[in-house]
């Protein structure tokens, strides 16, 4: 199992140039449950606090999966393409509306967009870094039934159904194989450190 450090790939990020205006944006993609969450934290400490934007912030509840993204590019993506601030509100998925405390992005050198389908084809321009986190889909399924506190019948419904569409879209996306990095998000590191997928 190959491993990296997130200071490592923190120095790498920030020798790349930006390409959303001022920024480097990194966009931390993959299946739910993968570990994309947690990945995100540990690099963006490793980059001294850098901001991070999660897509599941601005979908509008459970349908619209893939249809927010016109919402994150007037809310965060212009915004730091201008070099200015984003601020939106996060959808509330208990209240179910944008209600929750506002969010302030900072065009810092590095900001990091983390969710399924951060990484898709029509942003990859603009990205700097784009890493894809995988990992087995029992381990996947587990973690999102521990996250969301929920194993109800409605709630698997919903979770197969999200799942379905999210491995057509990385199909017909073919986010992976366009990724600078695919990281093995089942694997036990510790401190620093990450596992490269497939090494």
């Amino acid at each position: 199992m190959a491993e990296q450090t997130f200071a490592e790939l923190a120095a790498s990020l920030c020798a790349r140039p930006p390409r959303l205006g001022p920024v480097r944006l990194a966009a931390i993609d993959g299946p739910s449950g993968s570990g994309k969450t947690v990945f995100a934290g540990r690099l963006a400490a490793a980059l001294g606090g850098a901001p991070i934007v999660h897509t599941d912030d601005l979908l509008d509840g459970w349908d619209d999966q893939f249809t927010f993204w016109k919402r994150l590019e007037e809310l965060v993506l212009g915004p730091l393409r201008q070099g200015s601030k984003a601020t939106y509100r996060p959808y509330d998925w208990v209240s179910r509306a944008f209600d929750g405390p506002e969010i302030t992005i900072e065009p810092a050198p590095a900001v990091l967009l983390e969710g399924v389908s951060a990484a898709r084809r029509g942003i990859r321009a603009e990205l700097s870094l784009a890493v894809f986190v995988v990992a087995p889909p029992d381990l996947r399924f587990q973690r999102a039934v521990e996250r969301d506190g929920d194993d109800s019948v409605a709630f698997r419904a919903y979770l197969e159904r999200w799942r379905a569409a999210e491995d057509r879209h990385f199909a017909e996306d073919q986010t992976a194989a366009a990724a600078d990095l695919i990281v093995d998000g089942a694997a036990a590191t510790g401190g620093d450190f990450f596992a490269k997928a497939g090494t």
